[in-house]
């Protein structure tokens, strides 16, 4: 029997339509459709000047909203061949890695959820919300921040948000211990964890895979240690991996990141510098709101960034940072008996091509996780139509 997998339907929430070969309640095969998801992103950003393309990166990712615009914005100062002030490169990586505690607490979450787990949810979702909150503070949104600009970020910090920041983030380690005592060395939990999805470092630099899923097999690769950018380099930090490449390792090293995220979080507040948030080129960042109402040259230049965008010297670039993103994919082989489980997270990058012009000539994104959804039919194959449901489960938020 032949049918369609949504988008209609209520697990595919309208961003992917699968055609489904059923035998009974087995799936046979699976023709994913994943042009409902891609949206023409990409597309749509080549008709807009390049602050106007900011907002399509906070959507492709709700969980990681942040870490999705900082790369952009990085590629096109890499073009632009310009500086970010120093505050502003420590305000990022303060707002990367609030980010990055956003997104582990989330995934562990899920992943204690699926194997029975109700309690941890609530006691991390409770973190996550003050941290939304601190983003809300900064930029008015919790979700689709916008907040990084090209050539800095849109504000400065309020008044009392480092302080408000150092004492929720001080006490997340003590959260995660909580989580970690009735769950790490849990006899149910390991038993659902440990030796599955087993993924060897050879089959992981081969599929491409990147982040906690390439820790975990004993591959130590951070692009923020390998390649550095904004002020990794200054900061202290480890770089946390496994050796077994199964499920429960790449749990400990989401829950490890989490407290390494929390160290870089606190050295950025206790070394934030003073100064500028934004580059003075009134031709790359709008002039402040009280010179406009005394300077004209003000008002040309913030009508002619906003009308007509600024020009990118011609050339390209890929650009990538370490992305928080993760999710799990869930398929059953045929010589298996157990649910095998993808972490897929990492390396996100845009390659941006300019050809002189106020509008990107192209513009391609590669997220950490996109071309596992072309692999749903390898993935798919003899699950139950039920288990299916289960593996998009993970992908709602990609």
């Amino acid at each position: 029997m032949v049918i369609n997998f949504g988008p209609a339907h209520p697990a595919a929430h309208g961003c992917l339509r699968m055609i489904t070969v059923l035998d009974g309640e087995i799936v046979k095969r699976v023709d994913p459709h994943i042009g409902l998801l891609h949206r023409g992103t990409e597309k749509l950003i080549e008709y807009k000047t390049y602050t106007q393309a900011l907002p399509y990166f906070d959507r492709l990712d709700y969980l990681s909203c942040i870490s999705n615009e900082h790369t952009y914005c990085l590629a096109v100062e890499k073009l632009l061949n310009i500086e970010v002030p120093r505050r502003a490169k420590y305000i990022r990586t303060l707002f990367a890695e609030i980010t990055r505690l956003i997104n582990h607490l989330a995934a562990i979450s899920f992943l204690i959820l699926d194997v029975g787990g109700i309690t941890p949810l609530f006691w991390l979702f409770e973190e996550r919300e003050k941290l939304y909150e601190f983003c809300e503070r900064v930029c008015g949104a919790r979700m689709h921040a916008a907040y990084y600009r090209i050539g800095g970020v849109s504000k400065d910090l309020p008044l009392g948000l480092m302080d408000d920041i150092y004492e929720v983030v001080a006490k997340i380690p003590e959260r995660v211990d909580e989580v970690e005592d009735i769950v790490t060395t849990n006899r149910i939990f390991v038993q659902r964890t440990k030796d599955i999805a087993v993924v060897s470092a050879h089959d992981a630099i081969s599929l491409g895979f990147s982040g906690p899923m390439l820790r975990s097999t004993g591959i130590k690769w951070d692009l923020r240690k390998t390649q550095p950018y904004e002020v990794y380099d200054e900061l202290t930090f480890d770089v946390p991996v496994a050796k077994n490449g199964d499920i429960y390792d790449r749990y400990c090293v989401r829950v490890e990141e989490i407290r390494q995220s929390c160290r870089l979080v606190l050295q950025c507040l206790n070394q934030m510098p003073e100064g500028e948030v934004k580059v003075d080129d009134f031709k790359i960042s709008p002039p402040k709101r009280a010179d406009m109402k005394t300077s004209m040259e003000s008002i040309i230049h913030h009508f002619k960034l906003f009308s007509q965008g600024f020009q990118v010297p011609a050339g390209s670039t890929y650009t990538a940072t370490e992305h928080p993103k993760g999710y799990k994919i869930m398929y059953l082989p045929p010589n298996m008996s157990k649910l095998i489980d993808f972490d897929v997270s990492g390396e996100f990058g845009v390659y941006l091509v300019s050809d002189g012009s106020s509008l990107p000539y192209r513009c391609k994104i590669r997220p950490p996780s996109f071309l596992y959804l072309a692999a749903m039919d390898h993935m798919s194959r003899n699950l139950l139509l039920a288990d299916v449901v289960a593996g998009l489960g993970r992908q709602l938020c990609f």
